[in-house]
């Protein structure tokens, strides 16, 4: 029982020293790899890059000590991150305050639902996805995962449009009018460290050296060389207009979101007091909702302003004459003013620009400072003022969907690594683990993580024998976190989106989509359209998901509808196959049907129509053979209609049999009486005895000479 609660207990088991030896090498080299790909997964959650770290400390340890699994490595995964930004951006701006908290809520709530799964023992419910719509989604995912990181590959900024690809788009523009190929001189550089590396061991942390030698070259070259300056160091009164004109813009944006917020809050109590009045609406409660509209039209506009002048300004080029003062005069660049040889740009995104410290970007993007030591232990703080419970359920929907896809992947790493290592595997404490993970972690400051397969290859391949492993792991992120950050100061941001790139090609596959068509075509359809509705929804990915679960639910409902009523002959090597499908002749006087599915309400008469109207074209047709081992269940409506078929079937002067009947079905027919009506002597246990005895009754009455089964039955003496 003790073991049950405390899972970790039975790491000790004949442990040993070696063991510890093994464990705290293979904690390490995670840590290694983890360390660069939880900052890289943290901006692609829209957060600073150090929330990476954050999540990469508590749930780590968490996951393992109260998982099932001794090898999975928990953390920060591309698809969670991805699915958790795109959920939260159109509640609040990315790396925002109030992101950073929906962020935290939300892995909460993630926690929250997989804890409660794994209590209750429903790990099944992740067979709501399907393979195919999950293969269909993770390519998607990968493609646009990795192109999301395009913008900084070529140290270009663009604000996001409504879908992916315009946002695409729009990079590949403002790539082709200016790319910094500094930047992407370190990416490529990053990309070819870890490809070359891979290829030549393995074993090597091909991430880490990517990032130590991508670092260092940013730190002894100066790649970023910003500069922080004033409003009236730009010589440009074009530009200065511009500015000023943005930030008014957005501080008329927030103005009217604020005049917004306390107009919702009116217009919620004028509703509960028109529900007290059976709802009859009042002048006030029209005049609210006139003026939200007319605000909504006011905002949409002042954003579409602010949009169209802050790409003005990242389009933009500035030089320097002298660059030799901490604060020097911009102009802006043209053929004869090239200054330093450099492009400068404003740093700008969706807040007021500070006049008194405007950031201007002469080289490449770096990480940049990251705060020491860890993060406060503290009760996740509700964003806005919409409490947890608001919070709760703004969230619940995505939070069930990364609940869902992340354990998903989880447990299907935990197994494969469970085939490799004998270990035994309880899906619901894996579930249990992975949802503690998210709650605790989410009191340090992390947001949604899962498990991660590179790092659980490596923890594999490094030997590890228990969770211990893991709990070394978050104990080398702590350690960094207190001592190391400055020396993540000179990372460049283009090695993180390599970083990110090179993660997801493993998502990437194409062979599903074979074999999904291969196994069925309309699970390769299904495949295909969520293949292609994730990536026309993105970043609004679990649009995708969700068309491809209705496509799976519509088919399963339609196959259950109308399942494959069967007619049955006899082929060459004297067994009962589909007599259409194999173009074998029927026998006139004996049908032979086999109903494939379980006979409910969803299709109760379904196989009475078949019957009758296979009789209408058989006129000699004497008898008709149920073979029922494909008849999982019946129910209540399943019993009527098997009732009403045998009474019009015998009221035509034919007699019904049955073989086959399994013991489920068999028990139902008893305790409805059925089995009375049909007679126990008409019930075989398969299809040869069945026709044995059909073919000598119908043969005894001079019929069925030469019947395409008379062979498959030797005829009584």
């Amino acid at each position: 029982m003790l073991a049950k609660i405390f899972p970790f207990l039975l790491w000790f088991k004949d442990y040993s020293t070696d063991k510890a030896r093994t464990d705290l090498v293979a904690g390490i080299t995670v840590a290694m790899v983890l360390i660069p790909q939880s900052m890289a997964y943290a901006q692609l959650a829209g957060l600073p890059a150090y929330y990476g770290l954050y999540a990469a400390f508590l749930p780590p340890m968490v996951a393992s000590l109260f998982g099932s699994s001794r090898q999975l490595a928990t953390g920060p995964v591309a698809v969670v991150s991805l699915l958790s930004a795109a959920s939260l951006e159109p509640l609040a701006t990315a790396g925002g305050e109030a992101f950073i908290a929906y962020s935290i809520i939300l892995a909460l709530t993630v926690g929250i639902f997989q804890f409660f799964l794994g209590v209750f023992k429903l790990g099944l419910v992740v067979n709501l996805l399907s393979h195919p719509v999950i293969n269909g989604f993770t390519n998607a995912a990968a493609i646009v995962i990795a192109s999301s990181q395009f913008s900084k590959l070529f140290g270009v900024s663009v604000d996001k449009a409504t879908h992916h690809y315009e946002t695409i788009i729009n990079v590949c523009k403002s790539a082709f009018h200016y790319t910094h190929w500094p930047t992407l001189g370190m990416g490529v550089l990053a990309i070819l460290i870890m490809v070359v590396l891979k290829r030549v061991n393995p074993k090597i942390p091909n991430v880490l050296v990517a990032v130590l030698v991508t670092t260092l070259l940013s730190w002894g070259l100066n790649f970023n060389n910003d500069k922080i300056i004033t409003l009236e160091n730009i010589k440009s009164p074009e530009i200065v207009a511009t500015i000023n004109s943005f930030n008014q813009d957005i501080n008329s944006i927030e103005s009217l979101s604020d005049k917004r917020a306390i107009l919702n809050q009116n217009l919620k109590k004028e509703k509960e007091i028109v529900a007290e009045h059976h709802g009859v609406k009042t002048v006030k409660l029209a005049d609210l909702e006139h003026e939200l509209s007319t605000i909504q039209i006011q905002i949409d506009a002042k954003k579409k302003a602010a949009h169209e002048k802050r790409e003005s300004l990242r389009l933009t080029h500035f030089s320097i004459a002298n660059d030799a003062s901490e604060k020097p005069d911009f102009s802006i660049r043209t053929e004869t003013n090239v200054g330093d040889g450099r492009k400068w740009r404003i740093s700008i995104g969706n807040k007021v620009v500070k006049t008194d410290k405007i950031k201007m970007v002469g080289a490449g993007a770096v990480v940049g400072t990251i705060p020491d030591g860890l993060a406060p232990f503290i009760i996740p703080k509700a964003p806005g003022e919409i409490g947890y419970f608001g919070a709760f359920l703004q969230l619940l929907p995505i939070a069930i969907l990364i609940s869902l896809l992340g354990f998903m992947e989880a447990i299907a790493i935990a197994k494969s690594m469970a085939a490799k290592t004998g270990q035994k595997l309880d899906p619901n404490q894996e579930l249990i683990g992975q949802g503690l993970a998210n709650i605790i972690g989410s009191f340090g400051q992390s947001y949604a993580v899962s498990g991660s397969f590179s790092r659980s290859s490596v923890n594999l391949q490094a030997n590890a024998v228990s969770g211990i492993s893991s709990v070394v792991t978050s104990l080398v992120v702590a350690i960094t976190l207190i001592f190391f950050t400055p020396l993540l100061y000179h990372l460049p941001q283009a090695v993180l989106a390599a970083v990110i790139m090179m993660a997801v090609i493993g998502l990437v596959n194409v062979s599903g989509f074979v074999h999904a068509f291969k196994a069925k075509r309309s699970d390769g359809i299904i495949s295909v359209i969520s293949f292609v509705c994730t990536l026309y929804f993105a970043p609004h990915l679990g649009d995708g998901i969700f068309v491809g679960v209705g496509l799976t639910f519509g088919v399963f409902i339609f196959k259950n509808l109308r399942p494959r009523v069967a007619f049955l002959s006899r082929s060459k090597d004297e067994s009962l196959k589909i007599a259409l499908k194999s173009g074998l002749k029927e026998c006139d006087h004996i049908a032979v049907v086999r109903f494939d599915g379980s006979l409910i309400f969803t299709n109760a008469t379904y196989l009475e129509d078949r019957v009758l109207e296979h009789i209408a074209e058989m006129k000699e047709l004497r008898a008709v053979l149920v073979e029922s081992s494909g008849i999982n269940d019946l129910d209540a409506s399943g019993e009527d209609a098997l009732s009403v078929l045998v009474d019009t079937v015998r009221d035509s002067d034919r007699d019904i049999y049955f073989c086959g009947v399994k013991e489920e079905v068999l028990s139902v027919m008893e305790r409805t009486h059925l089995l009375e009506k049909i007679g126990e002597e008409n019930i075989f246990p398969d299809s040869e005895e069945a026709l044995h005895k059909i073919k000598n009754i119908i043969h005894g009455k001079g019929q069925c000479q030469s019947c395409p089964l008379k062979d498959f039955i030797p005829l009584e003496a």
